[in-house]
């Protein structure tokens, strides 16, 4: 394909296929927690790390990185501090690292154009240090949901249960609030600060929604990423539209075409049931007129 005969689009498929199966990975476990909008919240702290190291000469990328790590911590130190009241440490992480970001951004002259990229994503122009953490992040969160699948799955269901049980409920708490701020932070140059969440919420409900069991949500999960990552920049490239708002508009389309397809399937499945119950109690009457 044409397309292909371009670096930065070759770049951009590398960034995405790596994106594109650690996100929506991650965003089965966090669906599950009931902690979606985690993902959100560290996508705009991540934001202040950008500023931050744009305006101390260092790279936004690694600045992002850093900030979004931290911030994935202080959320879950918050979290236990505040058990009755779960949807509070977000609402602070998410205003404060917002503040932030907007001062640091205000210490920052000719800031517009590489910030607009920041919020809404740039993955035709992914550097090398960018590509890099993505890399990373791909390599160790795989090895990281394999090697503790176990214990995850106990913890995502059960927290309790899994504290009880001795297997270090806590730090591996920790440990998936550190892989989520940095799955967030490498998934930030694909479809921006905006719509990150996107990228690993909607795959993830689409896989909820339909799969029979667990492995086969994450399975469902990843596929679905992949295809709408792909599919989107080939779709980008030619109609020239931004990758990070058509990668999560077909994401959003998937699901929406799932719902729309489960909900008329149960209505002809009630249509069938409702035409097989008469047709018994029609033989059953003409039975006992005979």
């Amino acid at each position: 394909m044409a397309m292909f005969g371009y670096e930065f689009m070759q770049r951009a498929f590398w960034a995405g296929a790596m994106i594109g199966v650690i996100a929506p990975l991650l965003g089965v476990y966090l669906m599950l927690r009931r902690q979606a909008l985690m993902a959100d919240t560290l996508s705009h702290v991540s934001l202040a790390g950008v500023a931050l190291g744009s305006v101390i000469h260092l790279d936004p990328a690694l600045g992002g990185f850093a900030v979004a790590v931290a911030g994935g911590i202080v959320i879950e130190q918050l979290r236990r501090s505040y058990r009755t009241y779960s949807e509070l440490p977000v609402a602070i992480i998410m205003t404060s690292g917002l503040a932030l970001a907007v001062v640091l951004m205000s210490l920052k002259q000719n800031w517009s154009k590489s910030f607009s990229s920041y919020l809404f994503g740039s993955i035709v122009a992914v550097s090398d240090t960018q590509l890099l953490l993505m890399a990373i992040v791909t390599f160790l969160g795989l090895l990281y949901f394999v090697i503790l699948r176990r214990p995850l799955y106990i913890l995502t269901f059960d927290e309790e249960t899994a504290a009880i049980s001795g297997g270090h409920a806590k730090l591996l708490s920790f440990s998936f609030a550190v892989l989520t701020g940095m799955t967030v932070a490498a998934a930030m140059p694909v479809v921006g600060v905006l719509l990150v969440s996107a990228l690993i919420v909607l795959p993830a409900s689409l896989a909820l929604r339909i799969a029979p069991g667990f492995t086969a949500a994450i399975l469902i999960s990843i596929g679905t990423g992949w295809v709408g990552v792909f599919s989107s920049l080939s779709l980008s490239y030619y109609i020239d539209t931004p990758p990070g708002g058509t990668i999560a508009l077909v994401l959003l389309v998937f699901l929406l075409t799932t719902l729309l397809l489960q909900k008329l399937l149960r209505m002809y499945g009630r249509r069938s049931t409702k035409k097989n119950v008469q047709k018994k109690e029609f033989m059953k009457h003409e039975i006992l007129e005979s």
